[in-house]
């Protein structure tokens, strides 16, 4: 049987480059370490990790040390979606050969709802561990047709909810849903709250402030509904200064990591939309402001 059991806070990683773009392992081994330390659920490597930018080998290379790094302490969920259904059984077929817990896929942008329930199936039938079905803008899987992939497909059992706006998609996929369809958010994770009233069991947000994530989730799960909305509020600002599009989003997500003192650069793969000096200036405004200790590892 396929796992269903996961839940909690899975961020995505930030992919660290040196200043000569290659992966910086150290700072990848680091992170990893980070997000445990905070208190995370699982981890993944996905859009905002640049892994559509990364090389096979460099796939290969992410995943190994995210797995061997985790060490079974926490889930890793990998993105392996393609532009066509053999590569994203092929990526799939790899990450589960390199220890990965589960696999997140879109669909190929365009294609219709026949062909997206076949590259599901097909995908599903090659390997053995767990689906998220990304319903992201480029590649949307609207609720009844996730609920139709999961019910034909016995892998393809989570869905990771990115279309705005997410709470009510979350609540209409729960609703078509029931038990066959496991769901969490996405999008930065800038309607935590919201989606967990809804029915979704978890969030995938960006790197940047784990420890927040978990706080929230914690008290959400002890019935404390209007603290966890209240703690949550403060930094808002923050997750919409870093939810500005994958371009920018990517700079300030390491740019935040670089300030917590987990990544030595932020330097971000081209094509991307570099900040300008006044908002890394205001960026390091909001996290002085919201008192982000340095990470130190335990």
């Amino acid at each position: 049987m396929v796992d269903r059991t996961m839940r909690g806070v899975y961020p995505i990683l930030a992919m660290p480059f040196d200043d000569d773009s290659r992966i910086d392992v150290e700072d990848l081994q680091r992170e990893v370490e980070y997000l445990i330390d905070a208190g995370v659920h699982g981890v993944g490597v996905a859009m905002a990790s640049e892994v559509y930018k990364l090389s096979e080998s460099e796939r290969d290379l992410a995943t190994t040390t995210v797995v061997e790094q985790a060490r079974r302490r926490v889930q890793v969920v990998i993105n392996t979606g393609g532009p066509g259904t053999d590569l994203a059984v092929q990526y799939s077929q790899r990450a589960q050969e390199l220890g990965a817990d589960a696999v997140m896929a879109i669909p190929p942008a365009g294609a219709a709802s026949v062909a997206v329930r076949e590259y599901f199936r097909r995908i599903s039938d090659a390997i053995d561990v767990p689906i998220f079905i990304q319903d992201i803008a480029s590649g949307t899987v609207p609720p009844p047709l996730a609920v139709q992939i999961a019910r034909e497909s016995e892998n393809a059992c989570y869905a990771k909810v990115e279309v705005s706006p997410t709470a009510p998609r979350v609540a209409q996929a729960k609703d078509l849903g029931g038990d066959d369809l496991v769901i969490f958010g996405g999008a930065g994770g800038n309607f935590f709250v919201e989606e967990l009233r809804r029915g979704s069991v978890g969030t995938m947000p960006a790197a940047a402030i784990p420890e927040v994530f978990r706080d929230v989730w914690d008290l959400y799960q002890d019935g404390r509904d209007e603290e966890a909305t209240r703690k949550f509020r403060r930094y808002i600002p923050l997750l919409q200064t870093l939810g500005q599009g994958q371009g920018i989003a990517n700079y300030l997500t390491k740019e935040v990591l670089r300030l917590r003192g987990v990544f030595k650069t932020a330097n971000v793969r081209h094509p991307g939309v570099k900040p300008d000096e006044l908002t890394y200036r205001e960026l390091a405004s909001q996290v002085e402001g919201l008192e982000l200790s340095a990470y130190r590892a335990t």
